[in-house]
């Protein structure tokens, strides 16, 4: 089944999965709005998509802000002419056990999780709708299903990232728009390379494919969620977690 050419924008893209899924898309002839607050290393990964042949434009954004989401869907249509898929992968951590986890550590991971999430689909549905089109896919996590110790915060954005997901893709199926997100599990990043060895051999210990999984294999089940092969699917979560969550 042939892909039409599509715009795209991937939040949280200068770098990880995000990353890998911008390039992803772009090797599919997707036009790409690399999205971050990290604007040098957006321009950087922009650069490289372009370099590879493909059409891509960097905007820093934070995404917890309303006013930067409603900005980046409005640059990406000047730019590219129209918002086709949305992929809400910016996400942070801020680690910590429930009984000491402070105020700030909950507030920002929720505001840039789930606010960032709803902020940027919010803004982008409102043009979907329009032209009766549209591929939102959000970055969900495994730990938004089955929990993690000292993760209170960030599994609770990722679960209620599951409970939009679901709503939105009841709301917007009637206009041709489909919403489902990814439920990663422990996957290779910046971020996870510098856990300890141990802690390493205790997750891939609980993984039934026994190692870990790439930003890459993340990618690719984005790309099929907002491939034409995906069309009749929405409000699903798809796990890619190699066993991790069966």
């Amino acid at each position: 089944m042939s892909e039409p050419t599509r715009n795209a924008i991937v939040t949280g893209a200068a770098r990880g999965i995000g990353k890998a899924i911008a390039q992803r898309l772009a090797r599919e002839g997707i036009s790409i709005v690399v999205s971050d607050i990290l604007g040098e290393e957006a321009e950087k990964t922009a650069r490289e998509i372009e370099q590879s042949g493909g059409r891509a434009l960097a905007v820093r954004t934070d995404v917890a802000s309303r006013p930067d989401a409603e900005d980046l869907i409005q640059r990406t249509i000047a730019a590219f002419g129209s918002v086709d898929i949305l992929v809400n992968n910016a996400g942070i951590t801020r680690d910590n056990l429930s009984i000491r986890m402070g105020e700030n550590e909950w507030d920002l991971v929720l505001g840039i999780n789930l606010k960032g999430t709803f902020l940027c689909s919010q803004a982008a549905a409102k043009e979907m709708m329009k032209r009766r089109f549209g591929r939102i896919v959000n970055l969900a996590s495994v730990s938004g299903i089955m929990g993690t110790a000292g993760q209170a915060n960030y599994a609770a954005s990722k679960a209620g990232v599951i409970a939009l997901t679901k709503s939105m893709a009841r709301e917007l199926g009637s206009r041709n728009i489909t919403v489902n997100a990814v439920a990663p599990g422990f996957i290779l990043t910046e971020m996870t390379e510098k856990l300890p060895d141990n802690v390493k051999e205790t997750y891939i210990a609980q993984i039934a494919l026994k190692r870990a999984g790439t930003p890459e294999e993340v990618a690719a089940a984005v790309h099929f969620l907002v491939s034409p092969a995906a069309q009749y699917i929405t409000g699903t979560v798809l796990n890619v977690s190699g066993g991790l969550l069966i």
